[in-house]
């Protein structure tokens, strides 16, 4: 494998571990269904569940002794500002969403370009091939091939046509890249999946105690 396709897959990975990715200015927010449900369904669950939940918890919390030494309060506390950061989050994310169906009808010139939603096989100098899809800023998934439309990778891809030629210009080096096939096709996103409320069960012991 050449040192740009590992250059470009470590950028992904860094951009991965160090949280979400900012918008570009004034820019907007393109996403697929799949991803623009997922990001409605944390919200709806931060929001109406364990937000709750954990507010619930901390208020149990605040009545056991005192709270500089409560780990359990610090920690619903703690939790408690983690949730509200990630829902302004999600709100201004979704504010600026503008949903984008890749399996949606295109006209002749538009479906044989390379834009937002577009899986693309590509192949460099030395003739290996990949496919990828390009996606949501918060769609990043770089198991199933998914990078988002501001990476070089895509930048570079836009608006080619398969048997195009086009240079990446990445951290790793410059390198010629030729457009074998360009298809449009529903994208499957992993569904968000909520992690179990700990601070909730901190209060269900104790209600069980009770009893």
């Amino acid at each position: 494998m050449s040192k740009a396709f590992t250059k470009e897959t470590d950028q992904d990975e860094d951009e991965l571990e160090a949280g979400p990715l900012p918008l570009p200015p004034g820019s907007k927010n393109y996403i697929t269904p799949g991803g623009h449900q997922r990001l409605k369904n944390e919200l709806t669950y931060l929001l109406n569940k364990e937000r709750p939940a954990v507010t619930v918890a901390v208020s149990w919390a605040a009545k056991n002794g005192d709270r500089s030494e409560n780990a359990d309060y610090q920690y619903g506390k703690k939790r408690l500002r983690e949730i509200d950061r990630r829902l302004r989050f999600l709100t201004g994310r979704l504010d600026i969403a503008e949903e984008i169906s890749p399996a949606a009808p295109r006209e002749d010139d538009a479906a044989e370009r390379v834009f937002f939603g577009a899986t693309v096989t590509y192949a460099n100098a030395e003739g290996f091939e990949k496919t990828i899809t390009i996606v949501g800023i918060d769609e990043l998934d770089l198991k199933r091939g998914h990078i988002t439309w501001i990476s070089p990778l895509a930048r570079a891809l836009m608006k080619a046509r398969e048997g195009d030629t086009v240079v990446l210009r990445a951290p790793g080096g410059t390198e010629e890249l030729e457009i074998i096939e360009i298809k449009y096709c529903a994208i499957e996103v992993e569904p968000f999946v909520p992690q179990a409320p700990i601070a909730l069960n901190v209060v269900e012991a104790d209600k069980s105690g009770a009893q």
